[in-house]
């Protein structure tokens, strides 16, 4: 099978991406740096990108698809913007406010989006990882600018096709991944290019669950489950979407579908992209050479095993050495912990986040590539009293992935950080990772043909779409 080609990201777009994240521009500048941009999407945005749009006050006008749970952080995000709509397959998601605030409200986003599009400028997409592809390339193809929750998709086709779309209609686009926009992965990074750390060449990192007794991970006796009645505040076919046909269980919905294959992306997923922001972004770790699960717990049919670890292989990029990267998951179920540096004496060994090997120091960032620190505390000390580092990466004022967003479409800043350029690239890296853990073993990978030990793995680079929810196929015509 022929893997559709991405784009590769170079050195100098991610550096153009994040040196000028800060930089407050003009609209009038804006409009013409982006010009090239916005005149190959076929409808524009009410709320063009740099201008001012006709809601009140150059408010934005935002519609949330997925109304409860994590859309809290949209909510609070796009605090101080017009919030006119509301999609939620579950009625009882809708928030107290929105009746009073006679806020329409929909189960299903196509239909919002036929009915309000003229109203609306942008979208947040805060549902289950296996409809975020569809509810995002419908909001780009009509012109609306798209914040969405991480993953970014739920497989590498619709990773690499969300990017395409982003050329293609010229709307501001951004992942939900916190850690992006925090001031400790570009300190990180300034050190890196110091060369604080000497070359990096390996990497470990992970998350100690999933918590299987948790209100985002349960675990049933067996599979496959049985059927069940279907509440009347639930349209359930509109909450599969685009997966195969599948028997409603209270074990899927609201929170706990991560832990299932055919919905979530499991632990992996659901922090990859927080924890695995900082080394794939500051060490360009984009394309494996071979990924492999070298261990893995016992799993249910359709289902995450209770842990695992997953080495990643990159070869030499540039001037950075080769380099392995280790993903432990599931240290509370029995796992392996993350492989922690001998010195590391800054209190009790951190069971999620990153450590850096490097053959002048050792670092750690925490589980959204935050804090970051040198191993040692007697190091570290004499490191903060006497380094200088020169800060080469703007900061963001108001830190979180949507209010970066909202800064955005109004033209304050060029791009958002996670834009898709670089958040399907990242998506990808994970993909594969949870693709390894899945099915275990080794998968030797080409970005342009896929994995090439085992083809028959090829065929979850891009699932099959149930009737009425293909999506971007005139992408790649």
């Amino acid at each position: 099978m022929q893997i559709p080609a991405r784009v590769h990201l170079s050195e100098n777009k991610i550096y153009f991406n994040i040196r000028n994240m800060r930089t407050t521009i003009n609209r009038r500048t804006f409009l013409k740096t982006t010009a090239v941009t916005t005149a190959g999407a076929f409808i524009l945005p009410r709320f063009s990108i740099g201008q001012a749009g006709p809601s009140a006050n150059s408010k934005i006008n935002i519609a949330m698809i997925g109304a409860g749970g994590i859309a809290r952080l949209a909510y609070d995000g796009c605090e101080g913007e017009n919030i006119v709509a509301l999609c939620d397959i579950d009625r009882r998601h809708f928030p107290e406010w929105a009746a009073g605030k006679g806020t329409p409200t929909y189960s299903d986003f196509r239909v919002m989006l036929d009915k309000m599009g003229n109203e609306i400028d942008a979208v947040c997409i805060n549902t289950p990882d296996h409809t975020h592809f569809a509810a995002t390339i419908d909001s780009m193809q009509r012109g609306k600018h798209v914040c969405t929750q991480k993953p970014l998709t739920h497989n590498i086709w619709q990773a690499r096709t969300l990017r395409k779309a982003k050329d293609k209609y010229g709307v501001v686009t951004n992942m939900a991944n916190q850690g992006h926009t925090s001031d400790g992965i570009r300190t990180m990074r300034e050190w890196y290019e110091a060369d604080v750390f000497g070359q990096i060449t390996e990497v470990h990192l992970g998350f100690n669950g999933p918590n299987w007794e948790s209100k985002y991970f349960k675990k049933p006796e067996q599979m496959p489950l049985e059927s069940q009645p279907i509440p009347e505040e639930i349209d359930w076919d509109l909450w599969l979407g685009p997966a195969r046909e599948t028997a409603y269980n209270d074990i899927y919905h609201p929170l706990t579908w991560r832990g299932f294959n055919d919905f979530g992306t499991g632990q992996f997923g659901d922090w990859f992209c927080h924890t695995g922001d900082g080394p794939v972004w500051i060490l360009d770790l984009y394309d494996p050479i071979v990924v492999e699960c070298v261990e893995r717990g016992p799993a249910l049919e359709g289902m995450i095993p209770d842990y695992s670890v997953v080495r990643y292989d990159f070869p030499a990029r540039g001037d950075k050495a080769a380099c392995s990267m280790y993903w432990y998951e599931g240290a509370r179920n029995g796992g392996t912990p993350i492989k922690s540096p001998p010195e590391w004496d800054l209190g009790k060994i951190p069971e999620r986040g990153s450590f850096w090997y490097g053959e002048k120091q050792n670092g750690f960032l925490d589980n959204r590539s935050n804090n970051p620190r040198l191993t040692s505390r007697e190091v570290f000390k004499e490191f903060k009293e006497n380094a200088t580092i020169e800060e080469r990466y703007p900061r963001i004022k108001q830190e979180g992935p949507f209010a970066e967003w909202v800064a955005t479409i109004k033209g304050d800043l060029s791009e958002c950080g996670s834009n898709f350029d670089y958040a399907a690239p990242l998506t990808e890296v994970a993909l594969l990772g949870v693709l390894a853990q899945r099915f275990g073993g080794r998968i030797e990978w080409d970005p342009a043909k896929g994995c090439l030990n085992r083809p028959e793995l090829n065929a979850f680079i891009k699932e099959p779409a149930r009737e009425g929810w293909q999506y971007g196929e005139d992408l790649w015509t």
